[in-house]
C-alpha cells in the first residue's frame, strides 16, 4: 500500500515505522532537524520490547514530491492541519483520502474544507510517543492501537484496506463503526484529562487520588459528555464511569500531552480541546465550568511561555 506520514513525530514516526517495515511504501514528511536526521542515519524508533530501525525512509518536507498515494496518514499538531491541508491536494489527486489523528474533534472538518469531503475520513491513536532527538522517536506508553472510519460510508474501501495494513504490520487497529462516536469518545475524556493534568501540574496519579482534583477531572468529563449530547452524539450512559475507571488504570506518572507541552513552554493545543468544549457549550447553552476555567487559566500559555 501507499502510505504518505505527514508529521513523524511520536504518532506518526512510530506507526509510519511499523508500516514501512511490513513492505507497505512509506513516504515521511518532517522538517528541520528531524528531517536532516532521518535522511542521513534513517528514522529510529525506541520502543522497550521492539525498538525500529527504518534505514532508508522515503522523507521530505513537500507533499508534492510524494505524488499520489493510497492513504494520507495526517499526524501533524492541531494548529498545522488547517494551513497545511490545501498542500495535501497531490497525495490524493488519484481518489486517495487523508486520515487524521490528531486529538480533538476538529482535524476531519479542516481537511473536508480544503480537500472536499470525498477524501476524508477519521482517525483515532492511542500511544504515547515523542521526538526525544532529531530522527528518533521514543515510545513511553505500553498502548498502541488505531481506530479508523469511514464518514457516511465515503472512502470506506480505503479506509479498510488502510486498517488490513496495519494489522499486517502488527498494528491493534479496529474500524469503528460510528467514527464520529469513536472521536466524541476520546475527545471527551482526552479534554479532561488534558485540562486537568496541564492545570494542576501534575500527573494522573495525583489528579485521581486528590479528592478535590479527582471531582474536577470527573465534572470536566461530565461536561464534555453533556456537550457531545448536544451535539447529537449517543455517548453511553456510563461512560463517565468507565472513563474514571480508565483513568485509574493509567501510569500514575502520565501526563497528557498538553501538560508535557505546557512544562516546555511549547505551543498548546488548548483551543481544539478544553477551548473546543467551551465553544459548543456556548453555542448550545450547555455550561461547562470547569472547562471554562481550564481554558481561561490556560490561555495565557497556549502560544507557548509567555515572556
Amino acid at each position: 500500500m501507499r502510505i504518505a506520514v505527514i508529521g513523524a513525530g511520536g504518532i506518526g514516526g512510530y506507526y509510519g515505522a511499523k508500516l514501512a517495515l511490513a513492505g507497505n511504501d512509506v513516504a515521511f514528511v518532517a522538517r528541520g532537524a528531524h528531517l536532516d536526521a532521518i535522511r542521513r542515519h534513517g528514522l529510529h524508533v525506541e520502543h522497550p520490547d521492539a525498538p525500529m530501525h527504518v534505514a532508508n525512509a522515503t522523507v521530505t518536507d513537500d507533499p508534492a514530491a510524494i505524488g499520489p498515494v493510497d492513504v494520507a496518514m495526517c499526524c501533524t499538531k492541531l494548529w498545522d492541519v488547517e494551513p497545511a491541508a490545501p498542500t495535501f491536494r497531490p497525495l490524493v489527486a488519484d481518489g486517495g483520502i487523508v486520515i487524521p489523528f490528531q486529538n480533538g474533534i476538529d482535524a476531519p472538518e479542516m481537511l473536508k474544507r480544503a480537500l472536499g469531503r470525498d477524501h476524508v475520513a477519521g482517525g483515532i491513536a492511542y500511544i504515547g510517543a515523542s521526538i526525544a532527538s532529531p530522527g528518533v522517536v521514543k515510545v513511553v506508553s505500553p498502548l498502541n492501537r488505531l481506530r479508523v472510519g469511514s464518514f457516511f460510508g465515503i472512502g470506506e474501501q480505503r479506509v479498510n484496506a488502510f486498517a488490513a495494513a496495519a494489522k499486517a504490520a502488527g498494528i491493534g487497529v479496529e474500524v469503528a463503526d460510528d467514527i464520529r462516536l469513536a472521536l466524541w469518545e476520546k475527545f471527551a475524556m482526552f479534554s479532561a484529562l488534558s485540562g486537568c493534568t496541564a492545570l494542576a501540574r501534575q500527573p494522573i496519579g495525583v489528579v485521581r487520588t486528590d479528592p478535590d482534583l479527582r471531582a474536577m477531572y470527573e465534572r470536566a468529563v461530565r461536561e464534555a459528555v453533556a456537550v457531545g449530547k448536544a451535539e447529537g452524539v449517543a455517548l453511553a450512559d456510563d461512560y463517565v464511569e468507565k472513563q474514571l475507571a480508565f483513568a485509574d488504570s493509567l501510569n500514575p506518572a502520565m501526563k497528557a500531552s498538553m501538560a508535557n507541552d505546557l512544562a516546555a513552554g511549547h505551543r498548546l493545543e488548548l483551543p481544539w480541546l478544553s477551548g473546543a468544549v467551551v465553544r459548543l457549550g456556548r453555542q448550545h447553552r450547555v455550561p461547562t465550568p470547569v472547562h471554562d476555567t481550564i481554558y481561561a487559566a490556560l490561555k495565557p500559555y497556549a502560544g507557548g511561555t509567555p515572556h
